[in-house]
């Protein structure tokens, strides 16, 4: 409940946004080194504020705040990590952005007197995964074992109509999301794949990964973000990636999987059995229909 209540305070801070003043700088920089947003500050405090009303999150990890977030330690069940606003570069465009989450639930012999990395989780010990693409009033939720499934709001702001997702095997409709802009920059046996590939699929970019996984988990086909590793600038490389793992690439690995589909990084392992070593950590990846995935894996 707490999760999806501050979805609709963001959607509506969102909506509201232009008329607030709420579309420009914060005037600060995250632990990412990228501005932070009006908006980013707004999202990451009401989520911030529900689960803390919530009682029931033991800690949580969000992209705009550097350390672990004490929340309930002593009575608290869950882990949660978060990107409060993905996508925020387009909030001044009025196009889509995603709340997008994970849930690891605290082991039943476990303790918070531990080791100081409890809260680092594969994405293989999440229960739940789930984004809400703002403002198209959709959800999706993944649950372990139980499949995903897609929920549209109703004029009462209720999220009804489940629907199963399940990537689609026909590749009729498959599409290729990627940066085309950072193509010359990837590893170069990654880019005669690109070559190939794009001759047979249809090419969509939001510039959101909310956006972006929400169209192919409908129409199947592979969203990417490669490693960067031959930008003629060498301090824009990123040989380990760009998305963060515990809360973007976990999340739609999750959802992927349980929709039957894959991912994987840059090496071709699982993005769902890599162990996080901070809660930041980077990284590459390629995720969505299986065949696809797997071929770049190969590569």
């Amino acid at each position: 409940d707490a999760i999806v209540t501050a979805a609709r305070r963001i959607e509506l801070y969102y909506r509201t946004g232009a008329l607030q003043g709420n579309l420009g700088s914060a005037g600060s920089i995250n632990v990412h080194g990228e501005n932070v947003l009006q908006m980013d500050e707004i999202a990451h405090n009401i989520v911030i504020h529900y689960l803390n009303s919530s009682e029931r999150v033991i800690q949580a990890i969000s992209e705009e705040y550097k350390d672990v977030i004490d929340v309930n330690k002593e009575g608290g069940r869950y882990f949660i990590y978060f990107d409060p606003l993905d996508g925020s570069s387009n909030v001044a465009h009025g196009l889509p952005v995603g709340f997008m989450f994970g849930v690891a639930k605290k082991h039943l012999a476990g303790s918070m007197q531990g080791p100081e990395d409890y809260h680092l989780r594969t994405g293989n010990e999440y229960i739940a995964a789930g984004m809400f693409v703002i403002p198209t009033g959709m959800f999706t939720l993944a649950l372990r074992d139980a499949g995903t499934w897609r929920f549209h709001s109703d004029e009462t702001n209720t999220y009804v109509k489940p629907v199963r997702m399940i990537l689609p095997e026909s590749s009729k409709k498959w599409e290729l999301a990627y940066n085309a802009g950072n193509t010359y920059t990837f590893q170069e046996n990654v880019q005669r794949w690109i070559d190939q590939k794009q001759k047979e699929h249809a090419f969509r970019y939001l510039g959101a990964l909310a956006g972006d996984f929400h169209r192919l988990i409908s129409n199947g086909g592979m969203f990417m973000y490669p490693s960067i590793v031959n930008h003629p600038d060498p301090k824009k490389n990123r040989a380990q990636g760009k998305l963060r793992l515990m809360y973007e690439a976990n999340v739609v690995a999750f959802m992927c999987k349980e929709a039957g589909g894959s991912a994987v990084n840059e090496t071709g392992n699982p993005i769902l059995d890599v162990k996080p070593g901070n809660p930041h950590q980077r990284t590459a990846l390629y995720v969505g229909s299986t065949p696809l995935v797997e071929e770049i894996a190969e590569v």
